[in-house]
């Protein structure tokens, strides 16, 4: 059922104008997909609420803007050359290749929807011994013992596990012979790093200070499934935390709490979010944990909050020769600044919304009972805040509800409509999340009212034009939202 859910929303996201397959005439690309028209507002909104809720909101974080290529010494120095890479298996029947990782895991939820909770564990007790040690044998005779098939042959005949490297290689250089190889980015986060002296001298910065940016980033991903929740190419929000050696952990329980409050301050239900302690640390780092929601095939990361150390900005200074200290007044010392990160999926969260917000409720309409498609955005986040809609197209509504509109545009997002009959006008922008209508009729003529239609409830109520803003503001405005993180 839950991933008939899925599968709705997926069809959901088109079919409105949300997210379309990447280059759909030519067969698509695979893993790759456009923002429609309703979908890059979405995008948009969710953006601005992260970046204001960092940067507007803290005195002491900045934005910064990189450049997607940079000097591919960088990514020796992060490790990424060396080490960024996932497990691969393939099936020798299929010629399918899988994240032996996630084919172990699926094994895991099949066991937990069967009610085989002690093979579960097991499982995943193995799963999280053999990726701590990174043994590559283990993972292949897990993946034997506990029969796992690939879907597409349903055969077992799988080949050795292997690590197999995510980046993305070009050349930079007008001849082919001079070219440089250069790897378009993996993350976000190493342009901040290589800018943290020139983020902290302009900007006069004193640690404790974070620097945030949002851009796409690009991941050669073998096995891209889920809609948007993995892709090729994406989009992430990332902030880096610069703090004195030492109070690391204090800041990063800090910004643990501060992120999951982020999230539930959108409306969504608590127990859709949890923790997911890191078994297995990445290189950098000494502490880990993952924000997952429970998306309707299960639960998945949408965030990462990470204590990087000083990995990130020693290793910088090895490879470039460059001082990469801070030096800190109140304790009269240099040193190499620790880093907390909060990293997010803008398309995850994006995905977040999509299927928070989808339902599929039984509406009465006169003696019939009708399917409403709703999708209950949080209003901040709506593609479009507030529907103008004449009863009909003549007799000078249009006019008076254009005037309205004039309004109103400057604020936010609107949409003037006047095709169809009002109920299917307003179950459109059900669909689209729209939370508020305004409907012109004849008496807006003289009594200078219209109606206002409430998306959640279906409530209408009438009111003087005059007072529209005051009762229309405080519902959409992301200043009231972002007022619950304060």
């Amino acid at each position: 059922m839950s991933e008939e859910i899925f599968k709705k929303v997926v069809s959901h996201s088109k079919e409105y104008g949300f997210v379309f397959p990447s280059s759909e005439i030519y067969d698509g690309l695979g893993a790759v997909y456009d923002y429609g028209q309703n979908g890059v507002e979405l995008k948009n909104n969710i953006r601005q609420y992260w970046w204001r809720s960092m940067v507007q909101l803290h005195e002491n974080i900045v934005g910064l803007d990189s450049a997607i290529f940079m000097h591919p010494k960088i990514w020796k120095a992060s490790g990424h050359i060396d080490g960024f890479s996932d497990p691969m298996v393939d099936n020798k029947d299929s010629k399918k290749r899988y994240r032996a990782d996630n084919l172990l895991e699926d094994q895991i939820d099949k066991y937990i929807k069967n009610g085989k909770t002690q093979k579960a564990e097991e499982l995943q007790n193995a799963l999280d011994n053999a990726i701590t040690n990174n043994n590559l044998e283990a993972l292949k005779y897990l993946i034997i013992a506990h029969e796992i098939a690939c879907p597409v042959s349903g055969t077992r005949n799988w080949t050795d596990v292997r690590q197999f490297n995510l980046m993305y290689k070009t050349q930079m250089g007008a001849l082919a012979e001079d070219a440089e190889d250069v790897y378009l980015r993996p993350e976000t986060a190493q342009g901040i790093f290589v800018n943290f002296l020139n983020v902290q001298k302009t900007g006069r910065m004193k640690i404790p200070f974070g620097i945030a940016q949002t851009g796409k980033a690009f991941r050669n991903e073998v096995v891209a499934r889920g809609f948007i929740m993995r892709m090729r190419e994406f989009e992430q929000m990332e902030m880096q935390f610069f703090v004195r050696p030492g109070t690391e952990m204090e800041w990063f329980n800090k910004w643990k709490e501060s992120r999951l409050q982020w999230h539930l301050a959108l409306g969504t239900n608590p127990d859709n979010y949890r923790f997911h302690e890191h078994v297995k640390l990445a290189h950098y780092a000494n502490a880990a944990v993952d924000i997952e929601y429970k998306f309707p095939i299960g639960f998945k990361e949408v965030e990462g909050i990470h204590s990087r150390t000083d990995f990130d900005l020693s290793q910088h200074q090895e490879f470039s020769g460059k001082k990469l200290q801070y030096f800190d007044p109140e304790i009269n010392q240099n040193y190499v600044p620790y880093v907390i990160e909060t990293s997010i999926g803008l398309d995850r969260m994006f995905l977040v919304q999509m299927c928070n917000a989808f339902k599929e409720e039984q509406v009465q309409n006169g003696e019939q009972t009708e399917t409403r498609t709703l999708l209950a955005l949080p209003p901040a986040l709506a593609p479009i805040k507030l529907a103008v809609l004449p009863l009909v197209k003549k007799d000078g509504l249009p006019e008076l509800a254009r005037k309205i509109m004039a309004d109103f545009k400057f604020e936010f997002n609107c949409h003037y409509e006047e095709k169809d009959s009002i109920g299917k006008r307003y179950r459109r922008h059900d669909a689209l999340g729209t939370p508020l209508c305004i409907t012109v009729d004849h008496d807006s003529l003289n009594d200078e009212s219209v109606t206002i239609r409430h998306r959640d409830t279906m409530q209408q109520e009438r009111v003087k034009i005059t007072a529209l803003k005051d009762i229309i503001m405080p519902q959409i405005s992301m200043n009231e939202l972002l007022r619950k993180l304060n």
